[in-house]
């Protein structure tokens, strides 16, 4: 049997992708991009999916050419391709158990964002692995919201969706959806609604999660701290510690998948990330939860359920 998994939930733009490649530079642990399957029940859905969304699948694309042919090039990828529509009949959780056998005797650790975008995708995880451990990384919502408002553009939603939320949603990507506020007209992308939906969705989940399998960190205080948290999880997942494996893991950059893909599947993490995987140890510094929020035209700061749940989760 291979090892169960790791998976890191958390909302886009909260150190994710660094924190999931430095752990996953671990000499017992196998760093995949954003595979992102369990956001449908089979494979025949999942290449559905991928009408809308065709950068979707890079990330299980680059994972499948690396491990079935050891590289990562055009004519690999297509390989990948065909690796993927021979199993189309596969349940999703089937391809990702595959994929775990083959990387065993490592772990697997993922920290697709998709997952917390949608319940029925955290339960799927579980169905597949009921024994899968969970690091429930968080970032304070303002500056979380401030490096989406870079990625994310401003939109107004058409007059003709604004009827209901249904319609107002067809057009856009699942977390734009988080990011709704249905309160205004026109509608409107207010993104701390994302951050308060995916943190409640997660730990709603989490709770049929025994204990021993789940850790909760803030994203900041690891990279204040990376050694005394890292040798903290390390310790949690049962691994080996050492100066040895911690210096592998200030070396995210030497991951087969921390720079751009081949043409056809050139991403399957953050660009930003991509351009520069290298870990620089700095101090990051808290920010407040009081004061206007700069991505909101009105002057408005964070609701109080948001502020609430933030405070609970130790921001001030």
């Amino acid at each position: 049997m291979s090892p169960q998994p790791i998976f890191i939930l958390a909302s886009p733009r909260s150190f994710t992708s660094l924190l999931c490649a430095m752990l996953g530079q671990h000499p017992e642990i196998y760093g995949v991009p954003e595979l992102s399957l369990f956001s449908a029940d089979n494979m025949e859905q999942w290449l559905q999916q991928l009408k809308e969304q065709p950068k979707k699948s890079h990330g299980l694309l680059r994972t499948v050419s690396q491990l079935y042919a050891g590289e990562q090039t055009i004519l690999s990828i297509a390989m990948a391709r065909r690796w993927m529509l021979n199993r189309i009949h596969y349940t999703t959780g089937e391809v990702y158990q595959e994929i775990c056998h083959k990387v065993a005797p490592l772990r697997i650790i993922d920290k697709s964002p998709a997952y917390a975008l949608d319940t029925q995708s955290l339960k799927r995880i579980h169905q597949a692995f009921p024994g899968a451990y969970y690091l429930h990384l968080v970032r304070h919502p303002k500056p979380q919201g401030e490096s989406l408002m870079k990625l994310v553009p401003q939109i107004r939603l058409q007059k003709e969706q604004q009827k209901s939320l249904v319609g107002a949603t067809r057009s856009i990507s699942p977390l734009l959806i988080n990011c709704i506020d249905n309160s205004t007209s026109p509608a409107t992308i207010d993104f701390q609604y994302l951050w308060y939906r995916m943190q409640q969705r997660i730990r709603d989940f989490l709770q049929i999660i025994p204990p021993e399998r789940q850790m909760f960190l803030r994203g900041e205080d690891i990279l204040n701290e990376p050694r005394l948290h890292f040798e903290n999880i390390c310790q949690w997942l049962g691994l080996a510690w050492s100066d040895s494996a911690m210096n592998a893991m200030l070396h995210p950059e030497d991951s087969p998948y921390a720079c751009f893909g081949p043409y056809g599947a050139h991403l399957g993490n953050d660009p930003n990330f991509l351009g520069s995987p290298v870990f620089k140890q700095r101090t990051v510094s808290y920010s407040t939860l009081e004061g206007a929020l700069p991505w909101r035209s009105d002057g408005g700061g964070f609701l109080p359920a948001v502020a609430e749940l933030a405070q609970q989760l130790g921001y001030k």
